[in-house]
């Protein structure tokens, strides 16, 4: 994996990379994994250039969706707004997670305390409770540290990066 540059970055940015970077490659099964924002907007990736370059490497078949890291970000950011949507229809409280079983692939979305949403893209045989307690634990480190200055700081990261 190569992660985008922390350098220049805070403390705070460089530990979330750190995170993220230790999601993707402890947890076996994992494709790729992004934070969004309330807005929709990319604030972690675990790697920007990722499934472009293996699409290429492989002659067109890729690890994860279809064209770069932000379609991964803006499938995170549709189930996001589509699950609390049903929630409020169904007066279910706040959406805590959503999983989608594919027959080639799922996709996990939990929500972080600010708004934001952690998402990862998964193989079809992966341990889904071994995924959904990581993702637990990111966002449980992650959560208290999303500060509104600190997520202006990744936007302009990611927008540095692409």
């Amino acid at each position: 994996m190569t992660a985008p540059s922390t350098f220049g970055l805070s403390t705070e940015a460089r530990n979330l990379h750190w995170l993220l970077s230790n999601l993707v490659e402890e947890v076996p099964g994992v494709h790729s994994v992004t934070v969004v924002s309330s807005d929709g907007l990319m604030l972690l990736s675990s790697d920007p250039g990722r499934q472009t370059a293996t699409a290429t490497a492989t002659g067109g078949r890729q690890d994860g969706p279809r064209g770069s890291s932000a379609d991964l970000a803006t499938i995170v950011s549709g189930i996001g707004s589509l699950t609390i949507g049903a929630a409020k229809l169904m007066d279910g409280g706040g959406v805590k997670q959503t999983m989608v079983a594919m027959d080639e692939g799922s996709v996990f979305v939990m929500s972080i305390s600010d708004g934001s949403l952690l998402g990862v893209h998964a193989t079809p045989d992966c341990d889904m409770s071994v995924i959904a307690y990581h993702m637990a634990l990111f966002v449980g480190r992650a959560g208290h540290v999303l500060t509104p200055e600190l997520r202006s700081e990744l936007r302009k990261s990611m927008e540095s990066a692409q």
